[in-house]
């Protein structure tokens, strides 16, 4: 079951309860150059709860909404955001600053956090103490539509 938690201009916040068992078929090996029809069978199940939740209790989902992270994130994105990780340097991260939750790119610097978006038209955002910030959780997964 998916709860919706909060809704804002950059992000739609829903819990995962990972509870739900899906298995849906795995084709074994798919090759992303020359085909080989020896490859094309099912090789298992795969439940993609288990495979994307690693955390169920502080697992939430998150749509994507604007255009900041445009070249690593698309509008309608379902991002999977674990709240249990520690932030590092370079991940992409669900933030919460000054009342607002925003989807960026961490850049932990000595003395600083900068928040950075991959699209060059978004400013990058320099928190200091001033703001009312917390790293909410981490993205592990984005599922794409295509």
């Amino acid at each position: 079951m998916v709860t919706k938690l909060h809704s804002s201009a950059s992000l739609d916040l829903y819990s995962a309860s990972g509870d739900n068992e899906t298995e849906i078929p795995l084709i074994g090996g798919v090759k992303a150059g020359f085909p080989s029809p020896a490859q094309d069978f099912i090789a298992q199940a795969i439940d993609l709860n288990k495979y994307i939740i690693k955390h169920p209790a502080a697992t939430y989902f998150a749509l994507v909404n604007g255009v900041s992270m445009d070249t690593d994130l698309s509008e309608g994105d379902l991002l999977v955001v674990d709240r249990s990780l520690d932030p590092q340097d370079g991940k992409i991260a669900v933030c919460f600053v000054d009342g607002e939750f925003t989807v960026k790119k961490i850049r932990i610097e000595k003395d600083r956090c900068l928040l950075v978006p991959s699209n060059p038209d978004y400013p990058v955002i320099e928190v200091n103490k001033d703001n009312d910030f917390t790293i909410w959780g981490i993205v592990t997964y984005v599922i794409k539509k295509v």
